[in-house]
């Protein structure tokens, strides 16, 4: 019962963010079952490991059962890869199983540890101390940090409300592999909290942002736009609109699933050529526009030169139009209806050679 106790007092605030991270799921609308399914799994991950991490010092601060902290020391050791695995797999949805092998290869350096010494081992007095490879977890963990960023950055619509709850998750685990170096064994104390509130509060900044991204595209949807132009319009150099050619044609003849196809093909294409500060919204069907911030004249053509070129490697075509102003003070519609202006006469060109 004491012991019960004590581990409710040092893990009182993890319990309750875990709860409230389970509450949150339970109520959510954002996230498909699947995603749903591995967070909870990530939260019981949490939890095992913050009893396990609590078991490893009780019994090491009492110098008992050396083998068995040395088995919890493994555990602990081993974990943050695996969390960030798990991580990669339920919010970001990765699917490359292979992402695991380093997190495999330390838990096999860490167990045969447990019989050599090799990463860890414990001294007479029951204090811990480094082996030849004490420093490769340390390794292993920031492999697997910037992974988890570099993925996160690149699936993202490279905007700041994207951005920065990145940056608080890299801060978090910067920090993460930073103070068990700084104040030594002690961190690891808060080191499942700290994961904790970590995780819930990208989840949090997660579906914040989901509000704001198109369901079937992944881009920002009509929502976000307006709240770029109005809260962005001084900062606004250029408006590119697009529409998609022929998308009635497809859905009448091979069906919504194929039209959905085509959709998600062209969206891909307007993610990957925007850069930093060059917003893709999908504002309709098939209609979507590219609100690009402190952009030259020069970097708008390339933008349009790129989506261009992008697009006529798939099998589908596009319509373009766009409208650029260096004047603060402009008229965003007015931007807007100059580059609509721009985009049917280029519809209107295709169709009249191509037919409809």
């Amino acid at each position: 019962m004491e012991i019960f106790k004590e581990y409710i007092m040092q893990n009182l605030a993890l319990i309750l963010i875990l709860l409230a991270f389970a509450v949150m799921l339970f109520i959510t609308v954002f996230l498909d079952k699947k995603t749903i399914r591995r967070l909870y799994v990530l939260i019981i991950y949490v939890f095992l490991l913050s009893i396990s991490v609590f078991l490893e010092f009780h019994f090491q601060s009492k110098n008992q059962y050396p083998v068995f902290v040395k088995v919890l020391i493994c555990i602990r050791y081993s974990s943050t890869p695996f969390i960030i695995s798990l991580i990669l797999f339920a919010l970001v949805k990765i699917k490359i199983w292979y992402i695991m092998i380093p997190a495999f290869v330390l838990a096999v350096i860490n167990i045969v540890s447990i019989f050599t010494g090799i990463v860890f081992d414990i001294d007479a007095d029951g204090n811990i101390k480094r082996g030849i490879l004490g420093y490769f977890p340390y390794v292993v963990v920031g492999f697997y940090c910037c992974i988890l960023i570099y993925v996160l950055v690149k699936q993202s619509n490279k905007q700041v409300i994207e951005i920065l709850p990145i940056a608080f998750l890299a801060f978090s685990f910067i920090i993460g592999l930073i103070l068990p170096l700084v104040i030594g064994k002690e961190y690891s104390k808060v080191f499942c909290t700290n994961i904790a509130i970590a995780i819930f509060v990208y989840y949090v900044f997660l579906i914040l942002e989901l509000t704001k991204k198109d369901a079937l595209t992944g881009l920002l949807n009509r929502q976000a736009y307006y709240s770029t132009i109005e809260n962005n319009y001084k900062e606004i150099t250029a408006v590119i609109s697009i529409d998609m050619n022929g998308l009635k044609k497809i859905n009448d003849t091979l069906g919504h699933a194929a039209g959905d196809e085509a959709i998600l093909t062209i969206s891909s294409c307007l993610f990957k050529a925007t850069k930093f500060k060059q917003a893709a919204f999908r504002i309709g069907g098939d209609e979507f526009i590219i609100i690009c911030k402190k952009t030259t004249e020069a970097e708008l053509m390339d933008l349009i030169s790129n989506l261009k070129k992008r697009v006529s490697e798939t099998k589908y075509t596009i319509s373009i139009g766009y409208s650029f102003s260096l004047n603060p003070d402009k008229d965003i519609e007015k931007m807007v209806k100059e580059s609509d202006e721009m985009m049917y006469q280029d519809k209107a060109e295709f169709y009249k050679i191509n037919g409809r």
